[in-house]
């Protein structure tokens, strides 16, 4: 990917840290510039650069759906290959849909939709499966999450080996009551944050309250677990990541939980989900995979079904890109 060698070792630091951490303070590039040993225009002038350059989507809060009392689903679609387009492109028209990709299989149209607490997902489903070209489809929700969180390694190669070096913790899946104020307060901290001194000042205005009022209720969403984290999303292809393998486990009933948590200790596995079974379709464990190309994703593959003792397994590698950005809640 041309944009990948515009960019330096600082850029990739930069890009590396601010996936996971980015500061929650008046002068949070300024706060960045002290561990860089740079100046905070500098650090400003590269974020704007890796924006415009395509690799930053955006800076922002990244809430969990569930918490929020949204009800979300991943949704196989098998569609005639004629129809593809335009199903896809119906399908994207809906604010709830946030990826939706061509995968290589018979169900060839994967996407995520997510609804309001107030809404009733059969209905949207009913509407979409109707869509001229569609086949059949199958309503794969989240039985147990795992693990989720992207955090593409922008320093080092691809694993060769890759080891279960991450820390994995039960996840609370239960809906928070949530205030018509939270509500306010998740439209603005989801908005894209503005490269310039004081980007928090204008949020805080509009919800009429300090910047330090504001980052104590984000540091508050964060620990009962309504914020996930405050952070950088990339866009993997631009980042170099061209391989987008969801990696779809056989595993008995027994050792799905084990297994997904084993799964979920390895760095490269951005989402790690139980989901249920169909007649025609067997696997109930996913896990997503980003490597730089496709050889490198299967043999993290091969590598991770050695290490797990499961060997029922396929990747499903994305195609095509329909449809990839955030959910904006209570909109």
């Amino acid at each position: 990917m041309q944009s990948n060698q515009q960019i330096d070792e600082t850029d990739r630091k930069l890009l590396n840290d601010i996936q996971w951490v980015f500061p929650l303070v008046d002068r949070p590039y300024l706060e960045m510039s002290k561990q860089y040993g740079l100046s905070e225009q500098e650090v400003m002038r590269r974020i704007t650069g890796l924006k415009k350059l395509g690799l930053i989507r955006q800076v922002n809060a990244i809430f969990d759906t569930r918490r929020l009392g949204y009800k979300s689903a991943l949704i196989a679609f098998a569609v005639e290959p004629d129809k593809l387009d335009a199903v896809a492109d119906k399908v994207n028209e809906h604010p709830g849909v946030s990826h939706n990709y061509e995968r290589n299989h018979e169900y060839n149209m994967w996407f995520t939709l997510a609804v309001p607490p107030d809404s009733d997902m059969k209905d949207e489903l009913d509407r979409m499966s109707a869509l001229d070209g569609v086949t059949k489809y199958r309503l794969l929700p989240t039985l147990k999450m795992y693990k989720i969180g992207v955090k593409l390694d922008m320093v080092n190669e691809d694993a060769e080996k890759p080891k279960q070096t991450d820390e994995v913790k039960e996840l609370n899946p239960d809906r928070l009551e949530i205030t018509e104020r939270d509500k306010e307060f998740v439209r603005e901290l989801q908005k894209d944050l503005p490269v310039i001194e004081e980007p928090f000042k204008e949020m805080a205005q509009n919800l009429g309250i300090t910047t330090q009022e504001l980052f104590a209720r984000a540091k508050e969403y964060e620990k009962v677990g309504l914020m996930r984290r405050f952070a950088a999303i990339l866009r993997h292809r631009d980042a170099g990541f061209v391989a987008n393998g969801m990696v779809v486990w056989n595993v008995p009933e027994d050792k799905v939980d084990s297994t997904g948590f084993a799964l979920a200790a390895f760095p490269q596995v951005s989402h790690c989900y139980r989901r249920p079974v169909y007649p025609d379709w067997k696997y109930n464990v996913f896990s997503m995979v980003h490597a730089r190309s496709l050889e490198a994703a299967e043999k993290m593959a091969v590598e991770m079904s050695k290490q797990i003792g499961v060997s029922d397994y396929r990747i499903l590698f994305s195609s095509r890109e329909f449809k990839k950005e955030r959910v904006k809640y209570f909109v």
